[in-house]
């Protein structure tokens, strides 16, 4: 097993998972969830998706509510 790194700031570092299955909510009628969570921190991040949501939207997604607002380095 490789040792990832500790991180020396915020959001350096991010964790990735899908949540899934969920009951729809929301005005958008969401059913699954990106959780992003700060290694440094431990601060998570929750985004809402729609199950059959594209690669691409979830590239716009963390693009516009994380690389544009936070700045790190590596994703795991």
């Amino acid at each position: 097993m490789i040792q990832i790194q500790e991180p020396q700031s915020p959001w350096e570092i991010v964790h990735m998972n899908w949540v899934t299955a969920l009951p729809p909510g929301g005005d958008r009628s969401y059913n699954a969830c990106l959780v992003l969570v700060d290694r440094y921190s431990k601060t998570p991040m929750l985004l809402p998706f729609h199950k059959d949501d594209a690669a691409m939207d979830t590239a716009i997604m963390i693009w516009n509510k994380l690389l544009a607002t936070q700045a790190y380095s590596k994703i795991s």
